[in-house]
């Protein structure tokens, strides 16, 4: 089925992971979002998308939480939240902190016990620490607690993940936690084979996870919802699922999904697609395929960790925020993309690697490309530099 253009404008953030410096720097001098005392609050004819992982990162995880559910309740037709593997996961804590602890975990305190879950099963090695600071100079048992009160049946993180979703659709711009691919499209979990368009796949993913977490509230383990936000038994990915998938290759560089895939969200209305999940260096990655689109906002990890701000409407892709060059150079970014523009964004050299992720503010292209070590190169290119006939789309 296909779908008109947004009529709303959408201002997008993910995986502020307890860092409140993210939120409100995605907020500030932002035209569409405010935050100030009184909470966030999204201008009128405005969407706010937060694209999941609230937690974990950062000594602010409460107030995150509390923040986004605030804003959602007091305007729940204009913000939307996607439910992030490090917000799901903590589901696994009603068990597993009371009486029934994953295998391989240490016999000890309740404290070590936290602190081993979050090192070798949630990739939140300092969470633990940062939930102390967060509360003050607290015991162990008391940190321990605070994750137990946060997913009982009325607690905060519980009620954050009743009032999420895994999937959003926006006129011609999909918006998913961690990827569409040629495994999890269509694809979910308790159903059938695959749903027929778009649409339908999103209303599935969503009422499963809404049963998920019913069946959370009522006493019963969802089983199904755990597995599908993490990554498979032995791996370290999870292209079936779409909170757990990575657009990445081999080498950690972003892609885009298989051609098939492309055409696919096409037949459907789909022109753009925009994730988190997976880092890609300190600001928002557009890779492009003609008239298809996909954007990789996650930040984190990066050399710095701004928040930083994307924008859609009708028609334009709009990203600002900071990033630091090879050298060490700050440098402001700021780019427009329709998708009809000739431009070099979101393409990349076959032969270097080198992806045209961004522009600064100073007109200078911003090429990116993985290195060995989870390192990123980022480098400054004038416009007269790039050889635009060696440019491709990223596959």
């Amino acid at each position: 089925m296909l779908a008109s253009n947004p009529v709303r404008r959408i201002a997008y953030v993910t995986d502020v992971e307890g860092k409140w410096d993210k939120l409100a720097g995605f907020a500030a001098e932002n035209p569409l979002v405010t935050l100030d005392d009184r909470g966030l609050r999204v201008a009128d004819g405005a969407v706010l998308v937060f694209g999941g992982d609230a937690v974990d990162r950062g000594p602010a995880g409460r107030r995150v939480v509390a923040t986004l559910l605030a804003a959602k309740l007091a305007q729940p037709d204009q913000v939307v939240l996607l439910a992030g593997n490090r917000d799901i996961n903590k589901l696994r804590l009603a068990r597993e902190l009371t009486g029934a602890p994953p295998p391989g975990a240490p016999d000890g305190p309740r404290g070590a016990l936290l602190r081993w879950i979050f090192a070798h099963t949630m990739g939140a090695r300092d969470a633990f620490e940062h939930r102390r600071a967060e509360l003050g100079a607290v015991s162990d048992d008391a940190v321990v607690d605070s994750y137990v009160d946060d997913v009982r049946p009325d607690g905060p993180m519980t009620r954050y993940l009743a009032a999420t979703s895994l999937g959003f659709r926006e006129g011609d711009a999909l918006f998913l936690h961690g990827g569409v691919t040629a495994e999890n499209l269509g694809v979910v979990p308790g159903h059938v084979g695959r749903a027929p368009d778009v649409d339908a796949w999103i209303a599935r993913l969503n009422a499963f996870l809404a049963a998920s977490v019913d069946d959370f509230v009522a006493g019963r383990e969802p089983k199904a919802l755990i597995a599908y936000q993490a990554p498979v038994p032995g791996t370290k990915l999870n292209q079936a699922s779409v909170v757990y998938a990575r657009p990445t290759d081999d080498r950690g560089d972003p892609v885009l999904p298989a051609a098939e895939v492309v055409a696919n969200l096409r037949a459907s209305g789909i022109r753009r697609a925009v994730v988190g999940h997976t880092p890609s260096g300190d600001c928002p990655a557009v890779l492009r395929d003609g008239d298809f689109a996909l954007v990789l906002a996650d930040n984190s990890y990066g050399r710095i960790e701004p928040g930083s701000r994307l924008m859609l409407d009708a028609s334009t892709i709009r990203g600002a925020g900071r990033t630091v060059l090879d050298g060490g150079e700050l440098a402001d970014v700021a780019w427009e993309l329709a998708l009809a523009d000739d431009s070099p964004l979101g393409l990349r050299d076959p032969a270097t690697r080198r992806l045209v992720k961004a522009q600064l503010a100073r007109g200078d292209y911003l090429t990116f490309r993985a290195l060995d070590g989870y390192d990123v190169e980022q480098r400054a290119v004038p416009p007269t530099s790039l050889d635009r006939a060696s440019l491709a789309a990223p596959r």
